[in-house]
């Protein structure tokens, strides 16, 4: 099957006749220094950086979650003392949501595509764009310097009063990364609402966007409205610990839930930032290798819209143990049940997709696959989390981890991983090992299940988490998640050997290996810098695969 193009009876002329006498290149020149990829302004260019830059921050964050692993080894803690072990979580749980999981789809491939995806040149703000980069760098390097001056042992939650009040930490160089970072996740949220409302192709209308810009819109609304209210309660913490203000210190009249309040706020939010992301790249991929059009299109695009309303709305299901009125407690019990219903929209619809289509087990695929099974599991167990009663016991104890890896983990990796091997051959030109890369995704969904499924039961029997030492009769079930902890690094470092390889000596991919109908897959690979040599019109729904077979029925007549 011959790759789609767009067709000359749907587009127009480029209005700026300066575009149209451009030379016509890709975005990835090897003659341009190391300087024009500094002070790009090429949204390509820009979701590229930030690819290499949350990579590296993803494996410290994962070298710091096999260190805390190699400790729960025995029930003694006898590879680090107390202290640094709480440090350990504390940088792992900073970097790896706050420096990975929060920007991974979003600033990488929804840099990359939300433009191309509906017909524009680049986003509406490149140079903000490009400073929400180096804002990203200064926040990552804050973090470091944190890390190398000797660490955070207050949890990634900052609690206080470990957080206002404890000396041997360093809470304000951590702090000072989360809100410079924070500024990122703003900017780049602005960036692409901004990009969507005003720069969509003619006849792009709402109700033929992919879904994967449905999903990245919801999110960027999270980003613009939650992530000023985190930046709030942390420079509130850093005052009161540099200047001893009384917002948090109930001996000064101050409340401690308050910043449970305001932390929580933005932070349960935040999981919706990371996740309706990865759920937008699950739509591309199962329609794609399902052939059909999302079954329920209409449904599945507002169900993102209503996770991010009902999103602000149940913060306070964290803070069941804590004292909030039973009253409040009900409420945010119920509100927490209802969350449930747009995400179980989504697999759902997503299981009809597959209903009698032509399913075929590329790598994207199989991540798809797992992406639904972890993130289901993870879901069903946010359930016992919702309830009371439930709660009470399980809170605090390894259940809460297992449950938080099986959505973060489990569900936003696996979409990320099937996102970037899914537009791989869009973003370099090459196509990488298939047979390595299924094993990689196997390698993954095993060693994932036999990490934290362990976690569940560890939790249920009460182990307590954040805890180096444990009773003897936990550590079979910890041996276990160690030895699941090894086979998943080894699955997540396979990606990174076999693609950096794929950059030289991979196969050409062509424009449209997976024969895709998005806008995507309708120009160069890798595309040009302005990405279109004309401004595309679009006269066809999102997923239209009955069009692309009819097409392509009719060049096999012509042909023939």
């Amino acid at each position: 099957m011959s790759a789609a193009t767009i067709s000359s009876n749907t587009i127009l002329s480029l209005p700026d006749q300066r575009t149209a006498s451009m030379p016509k290149r890709h975005y990835i020149n090897n003659e341009d220094g190391m300087l024009s990829w500094l002070l790009t302004g090429d949204h390509k260019r820009i979701a590229m950086l930030y690819l290499f830059s949350i990579t590296f921050f993803f494996f410290i964050g994962g070298a710091f979650a096999g260190l805390i692993r190699l400790e729960l080894l025995t029930p003694q803690p006898d590879l680090v003392a107390s202290d640094t072990y709480n440090k350990f979580f504390t940088m792992h749980g900073i970097i790896m949501i706050f420096l990975f999981l929060v920007p991974s789809v979003p600033a990488t491939l929804g840099n990359f595509l939300i433009p191309i995806m509906i017909g524009a040149k680049d986003l509406a703000f490149p140079k903000i764009n490009l400073l929400s980069w180096y804002l990203y760098l200064i926040g990552g390097t804050f973090t470091l310097a944190a890390l190398v001056l000797g660490g955070v042992d207050t949890g990634w939650t900052f609690t206080t009063p470990l957080s206002t009040h404890y000396l041997n930490t360093h809470v304000i160089t951590a702090a000072t990364a989360i809100f410079v970072a924070g500024f990122a996740s703003i900017f780049t949220g602005l960036n692409f609402i901004v990009t969507i409302h005003r720069m969509r192709a003619p006849g792009m209308t709402w109700f033929r966007l992919p879904l994967f810009v449905w999903s990245n819109y919801a999110a960027s609304i999270l980003m613009v409205l939650g992530t000023p209210v985190l930046a709030i309660a942390i420079v509130l913490v850093a005052l009161e610990r540099l200047i001893g203000i009384g917002v948090f210190d109930p001996t000064k009249g101050g409340d401690p839930l308050l910043f449970q309040h305001l932390f929580w706020f933005y932070s349960h939010p935040a999981v919706y930032i990371m996740i309706l992301p990865g759920m937008g790249v699950i739509s591309e991929v199962i329609s794609t290798f399902s052939r059909k059009r999302v079954f329920g299109y209409s449904a599945v695009a507002f169900s993102s819209v209503a996770i991010a309303v009902f999103g602000f709305f149940v913060w306070a299901h964290h803070m069941f143990i804590m004292g909030v009125s039973n009253y409040s407690a009900l409420v945010f019990s119920l509100l927490t049940m209802l969350v449930a219903v747009p995400s179980a929209i989504k697999i759902f619809n997503w299981a009809f997709t597959l209903q009698k289509g032509s399913i075929t087990f590329e790598t994207p695929m199989i991540y798809a696959f797992g992406f639904m099974g972890l993130f289901t599991i993870g879901g069903l167990t946010g359930v016992f989390l919702g309830a009371l009663g439930m709660d009470i016991h399980l809170t605090e104890t390894y259940f809460i981890v297992a449950h938080f890896h099986y959505v973060m983990v489990g569900g936003m990796l696996m979409a990320f991983l099937a996102g970037i091997h899914f537009w791989w051959p869009k973003m370099t030109g090459r196509m990488y090992s298939e047979p390595l890369s299924k094993l990689s995704a196997v390698i993954s969904f095993i060693g994932f299940n036999l990490t934290f499924m362990p976690q569940f039961i560890l939790g249920y029997l009460g182990m307590p988490r954040r805890y180096h030492a444990y009773p003897a009769e936990f550590q079979v079930l910890n041996v276990l998640s160690t030895a699941g902890a090894t086979v998943l690094g080894v699955g997540f470092t396979l990606p990174l050997l076999y693609l950096a390889w794929s950059l030289k000596y991979g196969e050409i991919a062509g424009n449209n290996p997976w024969q895709a109908t998005g806008l995507e897959w309708q120009i160069q690979s890798p595309p040009l810098t302005e990405n279109f040599t004309e401004v595309p019109v679009i006269d066809y729904e999102a997923y239209d695969y009955e069009r692309l077979e009819r097409k392509h029925a009719n060049e096999v007549t012509t042909v023939g």
